[in-house]
């Protein structure tokens, strides 16, 4: 194996890339690497399924929960401890094996990402007002500003926005400027696992019951507790606007299951269609062993 081998193992929520990445990392000598916005987060290991401190024992496992609730912790921030983490892992002879659902990380692995400076929580909370009357409010402040190549896609629109409000200049400006964490003589090895998509829907429904019997709702108080403000990143985990509703006894605790499992279907969804956008080209597999064995595969 080179010396500079890493593993890419992507999929949608609940579909087993932390039981691939295992896996592989006990049978290669490898390092699990979080590629997920959510999981970098403390204060949620239950409700966004981070590996279980048994699951890590069995192998290292980097930048998962390392990063406070109360940090605005950024997709420029996890690329540059991923370079970090993967120099480390190459220094010590291991493969860099990252997993994760934030389709954004991978694609900041082997293309970089727009240095775009801290937008103000003025400017973010000016913009969210206008996301909250609706889409055409949007476009009509795009087009008051003379945003340059407003782009259709509500989320690209509004962070559009907050950089052209923040900085004066469009977003395409930025691009490219912060480097991959991955060289380009490295070897890379890109594997999906797209499960059928009942089956899917099945184990996100199952696994969010399942958080709920683990500590979920408890792991929602101590966030609560905390009183960060609403707009943090991690503050809109899947199932924590719903568990934080059934606390305050505005819906039942069905009721907010049923809601967050909703949301994390269409998460799912939009996941998928990512990756037929960019990752058509990755070799793709429905199971975790499928993965693992066309990983391996590649490997050797």
């Amino acid at each position: 194996m080179t010396r500079k081998t890493a593993i890419l193992v992507a999929g949608p929520t609940a579909s087993g890339k932390s039981a691939t990445a295992l896996m592989l990392a006990q049978g290669i000598g490898g390092v699990v690497v979080n590629t997920d916005s959510m999981q970098v987060y403390a204060d949620l290991r239950v409700l966004t399924a981070r590996p279980s401190p048994e699951e890590e024992a069995q192998a290292p496992h980097r930048l998962y929960g390392h990063v406070d609730g109360a940090v605005r912790y950024s997709s420029g921030a996890w690329l540059a401890d991923a370079r970090r983490v993967a120099r480390e892992a190459w220094g010590q002879g291991l493969v860099p094996i990252f997993t994760g659902g934030t389709g954004l990380y991978f694609r900041a692995l082997e293309e970089g990402l727009a240095d775009i400076p801290a937008i103000p929580g003025e400017v973010r909370a000016r913009v969210a007002d206008w996301a909250a009357a609706g889409p055409e409010r949007l476009r009509e402040e795009a087009a008051r500003l003379k945003l340059p190549d407003a782009p259709g896609d509500r989320q690209r629109l509004i962070r559009a926005l907050e950089v052209f409000i923040a900085t004066g200049q469009p977003i395409a400006s930025f691009h490219g400027q912060q480097q991959p964490a991955l060289p380009a003589d490295a070897r890379i090895i890109r594997v999906f696992i797209a499960p059928e998509r009942e089956q899917l829907r099945q184990r996100i429904a199952e696994r969010f019951h399942a958080m709920l019997g683990e500590g979920a709702v408890k792991e929602v108080q101590r966030l609560l507790a905390r009183q960060l403000p609403p707009d943090l990143p991690v503050m809109k985990a899947h199932g924590v606007r719903n568990i934080a509703a059934a606390l305050r006894g505005e819906i039942s605790m069905d009721e907010a299951a049923q809601g967050a499992i909703n949301e994390t279907r269409q998460y799912a969804k939009r996941q998928m269609t990512w990756a037929r956008k960019f990752m058509a080209h990755w070799q793709w597999a429905t199971t975790p062993d499928e993965a693992a064995r066309a990983a391996l595969g590649m490997v050797s």
